[in-house]
């Protein structure tokens, strides 16, 4: 099952897959900054002065990172950054549906929605479970990346 798990084929294209989610998911913040701002501001959890910052920095970092898994390179680091990017997100999501507070996870879109509230919720469930998803990508990527392989 490890030799599997941690087979070259597979791990290149998990690595691929999930670079072009995260460059896909980049590019619509990188085109609207103060739309993605006022996405991350309707979650109500980060404090004033540090929403137009994250707004700037963030997809940036998600392009990046895509484009490191894509490409191969610094593998260790770019999954990391994705592994911890995707904990904050589902922490987030979580954090506003434990309120039921509804958002638009401003995943792949900086438009405003016109769902209900509960659709709006609804959608929130599947957003945490497609980022548990990708995390579990990221962790086979670490796995199968280690410097002492235990994938033998």
């Amino acid at each position: 099952m490890r030799r599997w798990i941690c087979h070259p084929w597979l791990n290149v294209r998990i690595q691929i897959a999930l670079g072009l989610v995260f460059i896909v998911s980049a590019l619509p913040k990188i085109i609207d900054p103060p739309g993605f701002a006022k996405a991350i501001w309707l979650y109500q959890l980060a404090p004033a002065w540090a929403i137009h910052p994250a707004a700037l920095v963030l997809p940036w970092v998600e392009l990046l990172c895509g484009l490191f898994l894509c490409l191969g390179i610094w593998l260790r680091a770019a999954t990391s950054w994705i592994a911890g990017l995707l904990v904050v997100f589902t922490v987030a999501l979580s954090i506003n549906l434990a309120r039921h507070h509804p958002v638009d996870c401003g995943c792949f879109t900086t438009e405003a929605s016109t769902r209900t509230q509960e659709e709006r919720l609804q959608d929130m469930h599947w957003a945490i479970l497609r980022d548990i998803g990708l995390l579990l990508l990221a962790a086979q990527i670490l796995v199968a990346n280690r410097r002492k392989p235990r994938c033998a």
